[in-house]
C-alpha cells in the first residue's frame, strides 16, 4: 500500500503551485507529497511556496524538506490543504485524526480555498465507521464529562495511549484523544452537530463535505474523485 499512498501524494503535489500558501496535513501519505514539494523547491521548479504545519511532527519534516513555514494568522485564506485521511465514505465524508492531529488539520482545511484528500484504496467504505473508530479530542479538565456524554450516546471508546510507555496520549494542543467506536455513520453532519454539543470536546475526526478533491493510489492507477461525481462506488 505504501506504493500506493505514494503514487496518490505525488499526483496531488501537481496542484501545487508557485506563490501558493499550503496548508500541510499530518500522516504517512502527505509525508510524501511534503518530501516532493521541498524536492521541487531545490531543483527550482517551486518557487514562493510557504506552509502551514497541522502538527510539531509536520513542522520537523517540512524544515527537514526545506520548505518554509509561515503562521495560518493573516494569511487565510491557504491556497491549497493537503492531507489524508483514515476513511472516506461513497460521498466524500471522512475520517480522520489517526494520527492526533485533528484539531488543527479540521482548521486547516475549514482556513483554505481548495482540500485535496490522498489516501489508497484500502480506506474507502460505504460508510463511515465501517472500520474506524472516531477520534475525538478532550479537554483533560472534561474527560468525565465526555465519557458520560458519549456513553449516553450508546458508544463505545478508548482512551488512546502512546505505544511506547502506555502512558495517556496527548496531542499537541495538551488533550486527550478519545477513539469513539460508532459502528456505521449513517449522517455523518448530524454526528458532527451532536459531538460539536459537548463541553469539553474540542474538535472530532469527522470531517463532512470538506472535500474538493480526492485522489486515490489503485492498483489500476491514480484516480481523481470529486464531489460531484458517483463513480466511487465502483471502487
Amino acid at each position: 500500500m505504501e506504493d500506493l499512498k505514494k503514487q496518490a501524494a505525488m499526483a496531488a503535489v501537481d496542484y501545487v503551485k508557485s506563490g501558493m500558501k499550503l496548508g500541510l496535513g499530518t500522516g504517512t501519505t502527505v509525508k510524501y507529497a511534503i518530501e516532493e514539494i521541498g524536492r521541487l523547491l531545490k531543483t527550482g521548479e517551486l518557487t514562493d511556496i510557504s506552509a502551514v504545519p497541522s502538527s510539531e511532527s509536520t513542522r520537523f519534516l517540512a524544515l527537514e524538506s526545506g520548505i518554509p513555514l509561515t503562521e495560518l494568522d493573516g494569511n487565510v485564506p491557504l491556497d491549497l490543504y493537503i492531507d489524508g485521511a483514515d476513511e472516506v465514505d461513497f460521498s466524500l465524508n471522512l475520517i480522520k485524526g489517526g494520527g492526533g492531529a485533528l484539531t488543527r488539520e479540521k482548521i486547516l482545511a475549514a482556513s483554505s480555498e481548495y482540500s485535496i484528500i490522498v489516501v489508497d484504496e484500502s480506506k474507502i467504505s460505504e460508510s463511515l465507521g465501517d472500520k474506524w473508530s472516531v477520534p475525538v479530542e478532550v479537554m483533560p479538565f472534561g474527560a468525565g464529562l465526555v465519557k458520560s456524554f458519549i456513553t449516553e450516546m450508546g458508544f463505545t471508546f478508548t482512551q488512546r495511549q502512546n505505544k511506547m510507555n502506555n502512558s495517556a496520549f496527548i496531542t499537541d494542543n495538551g488533550n486527550y484523544i478519545f477513539d469513539v467506536k460508532t459502528g456505521p455513520i449513517e449522517n455523518p453532519g448530524e454526528l458532527d452537530s451532536y459531538l460539536n454539543y459537548c463541553p469539553g470536546i474540542i474538535e472530532h475526526g469527522v470531517f463532512p463535505d470538506m472535500t474538493d478533491l480526492l485522489i486515490i493510489g489503485t492498483e489500476e492507477g491514480v484516480k481523481q474523485i470529486v464531489p460531484e461525481q458517483e463513480d466511487l462506488q465502483e471502487e
